[in-house]
């Protein structure tokens, strides 16, 4: 138990200088260090797309295996149905609705006008502040002005794509510019995207270090343009002919694409455990919304852009040998800022008194507890608004609806006409919270995300 009136942090900090994590349980690895932090996150991977997770037509035993090693859960909800309002969500653990570039649905190419605001803390300048190195290999899509990249905002280092998406061989994005980043500069590296990342993720692991990391390694995979890495005519031909990305695809190239991620974690946990990280290293799995086209959202409704439970509810699944107890399972519902906080309470971080956070911390869950499971979860779009307490969700876009998400994730029986008292104090709570989110914006173009 940590004494009243020392924060976490100094709790953490003071534990790890003076070997007193020997003495507890199962944790004696923090003696000389805290633990590390690896948060994979996959792009517009519905929420049956993993085989454990329901998929029908392909395999996925890496993460299969993951999940059975760990913590599988079966109610993560993103914070919004496109990236760029779940990623602000993720890098500042609050709901999105409080900062500008989170009512994007989401950025397109090109849109300077927004981005992460210059000082707002983020889960990396705050893990940073207790002596963590902090890495983005991936996609970031939170603006593209220099104000905006990710080494302003807490990341010491960063390998990726800034925009929406791009080409996986290419590496284009949907103006015709090229979008593979090293730190503030293009690259000209040669390869398909996922491999690209995985190859930088593996480096990243491997090297030797004196400080705890924490790494958010964000794949543009299974996000359209749908290229599997054999598909290098297909890519070829969409830039020559200045096709449509979205014509292109099949369940048989989803399959690869899902597939070669599955093998590209495989590398990174194999990575983590020759770099002698394994067993001090916290390590989540999950999608920033859910999928599209090609996905398998069974048994939830609707896709990606819809408050409906396929466009928000996605895999997830936490690992950690020695702290989690392999084979545990939650339908505990959890949010996107929920994984901010726990990546800084288990860094021994804390939030900023200013930007409090919209997330809780989910240590409790591999210790028999966790979030209460009545608190209300909410999001609001252009065109739908939701609120989620226990089973019940309230939607309205074209009419109302009442669910019990619990029974009926595929919300094909609206329970509204049979228990309207439900649903009053749901739109009320729902109320109440967008008094205290920004208005919503005039429409704007919608960009891929």
């Amino acid at each position: 138990m940590i004494p009243t009136g020392v924060t976490r942090r100094q709790f953490v900090a003071t534990a790890a200088a003076t070997g007193a994590f020997a003495f507890l349980p199962g944790l004696r690895r923090f003696a000389k260090r805290p633990p590390n932090v690896l948060f994979i996150l996959a792009d517009d991977m519905g929420y049956g797309d993993l085989s454990s997770f329901g998929r029908p037509d392909y395999k996925t035993p890496v993460l299969d295996r993951f999940a059975r090693d760990g913590l599988r859960l079966t109610s993560v909800y993103t914070a919004g149905a496109v990236c760029t309002p779940t990623r602000c969500a993720w890098v500042t653990g609050r709901y999105p609705q409080r900062l500008p570039i989170g009512l994007v649905e989401p950025l397109m190419d090109g849109d300077n006008s927004v981005g992460l605001p210059t000082g707002h803390p983020t889960v990396a300048s705050l893990v940073k502040a207790v002596g963590y190195d902090t890495s983005l290999i991936g996609k970031w899509h939170l603006g593209f002005l220099p104000e905006h990249h990710p080494l302003a905002h807490g990341f010491d280092e960063f390998y990726g794509v800034i925009a929406g998406a791009a080409d996986y061989f290419t590496h284009k994005n949907q103006l015709g510019e090229l979008d593979l980043h090293e730190g503030m500069v293009t690259s000209q590296q040669q390869g398909y995207i996922t491999n690209l990342l995985t190859d930088r993720a593996v480096a990243y692991l491997k090297k030797k270090r004196s400080r705890p990391f924490y790494l958010s390694l964000h794949y543009t995979s299974p996000h359209w343009p749908w290229e599997g890495p054999a598909d290098r005519a297909w890519s070829d031909s969409i830039v020559a002919h200045k096709l449509n990305y979205r014509d292109g695809g099949s369940p048989k190239v989803y399959a690869s694409m899902v597939r070669n991620l599955d093998d590209s974690v495989a590398r990174v946990m194999r990575a983590l455990r020759e770099g002698g990280h394994e067993e001090n290293t916290l390590v989540v799995f999950t999608s920033d919304n859910g999928g599209e086209r090609w996905s398998y959202n069974w048994p939830m409704s609707e896709s990606k852009g819809s408050l409906h439970e396929g466009g928000i509810r996605v895999p997830g699944a936490i690992r950690w040998p020695g702290v989690i107890p392999p084979g545990s399972a939650s339908d505990r519902p959890v949010i996107t800022m929920d994984w901010t906080a726990t990546i800084l309470a288990t860094a021994g971080a804390s939030a900023d008194p200013g930007y409090p956070l919209d997330g809780v911390d989910l240590t409790p869950l591999w210790h028999g507890g966790g979030p209460d499971r009545s608190r209300a979860l909410f999001w609001r779009t252009r065109k739908e608004e939701a609120v989620r307490r226990g089973h019940w969700k309230y939607w309205r876009g074209a009419a109302d609806g009442l669910f019990d998400v619990v029974s009926d994730p595929g919300e094909a029986a609206n329970r509204i006409g049979q228990y309207p008292d439900l649903a009053t104090p749901l739109k009320q709570a729902w109320s109440e919270w967008n008094a205290g989110m920004l208005p919503i914006p005039p429409a704007r173009g919608r960009g891929p995300g």
